[in-house]
């Protein structure tokens, strides 16, 4: 795979025509020292480098019939016993082809990769919504136009810029002792670059990409939609926004907040399945919420001290 993109960014840099006439003079160059080296020197798995370099350009039609004509060549100027030559013509043929189409399929995925990508990116950058994207570190790789607008007034670049300067609540998402990915929303307080705050409407997804944990999300300013009073994210307030849980209530909703399943937390916690429902239901009708997902947001909102 690491030898794929330096061969497409060399086809890409020389064209076309270019690289499938180098392909067609390795091809003859091959033949004919082959041919005077015959039956000393057998050169027909060098065949292999010519069809490697047009792979990518060429149909599968075409470029079965190119492995055909090596095969051919390989074998007309082989010293080898005769009477084996149709097997031998096989297998060669079957080893053109192979890597051939290998190496094509390899191209085409990565070509298609790339124009969605290329696409995906025009599609952010383009959208009227605040999107940003973090890394495992909560730092932000990737912001569009209106994020940049939204938090930074436009003025300056966020990416490279901590998330934790703008939302810092956000940053309690990332998850890296955790594979379970999950989707949830929340309000918080937003940091602009200028020093003003506002609310933000958050909705955010986790994922991993390299083994790596990492976030997407969109941030919306909500102020005027929400009194000055809920605002105030002192410490007291919160306190006294929030129900009281106990200690197994607690437990699960940290291994909840993981994206633990319940059978798992009944194992690290050694609850049955049934107590583990039962703190569940508990932990619902406490937060007012009716599925994991809300819970999550509830836990990033207003118990993130225990998690």
């Amino acid at each position: 795979m690491s030898i794929i993109p330096p061969v497409e960014e060399f086809l890409h840099g020389l064209g076309r025509t270019p690289v499938l006439l180098t392909s067609a003079a390795m091809i003859l160059v091959i033949a004919l020292v082959d041919w005077r080296t015959a039956p000393y020197v057998s050169l027909g798995l060098l065949y292999l480098f010519p069809i490697m370099l047009a792979a990518g350009l060429l149909s599968r039609p075409v470029l079965l019939a190119v492995c055909i004509v090596c095969a051919g060549l390989s074998e007309a100027f082989s010293s080898l016993d005769p009477e084996g030559r149709f097997f031998r013509l096989t297998f060669e043929l079957l080893a053109f082809a192979g890597c051939g189409l290998f190496v094509a399929e390899l191209l085409r995925k990565r070509r298609l990769s790339q124009e969605m990508h290329a696409r995906l990116h025009a599609l952010v950058e383009t959208s009227p919504a605040a999107i940003v994207t973090l890394d495992e570190r909560g730092v932000i790789d990737l912001a569009n136009r209106a994020a940049a607008e939204l938090m930074a007034s436009g003025a300056a670049d966020l990416i490279g810029q901590p998330i934790a300067a703008f939302l810092p609540e956000l940053r309690n998402a990332l998850r890296n002792g955790s594979d379970t990915q999950f989707r949830a929303s929340m309000q918080c307080k937003g940091h602009r670059s200028n020093g003003e705050t506002f609310v933000a409407e958050v909705w955010f997804s986790t994922y991993r990409e390299d083994c790596t944990p990492r976030l997407a999300a969109i941030v919306a300013d909500v102020t005027e939609d929400r009194p000055d009073a809920a605002m105030s994210d002192s410490a007291s307030q919160n306190d006294a926004e929030r129900p009281a849980l106990n200690s197994r209530q607690t437990a699960v909703l940290r291994l909840v907040f993981e994206g633990l399943p319940n059978s798992e937390i009944g194992t690290r916690l050694e609850m049955t399945p049934s107590a583990v429902k039962n703190t569940m239901q508990q932990l619902f009708l406490k937060t007012g919420v009716n599925n994991r997902g809300q819970l999550v947001r509830v836990a990033l909102e207003r118990y993130r001290d225990l998690l």
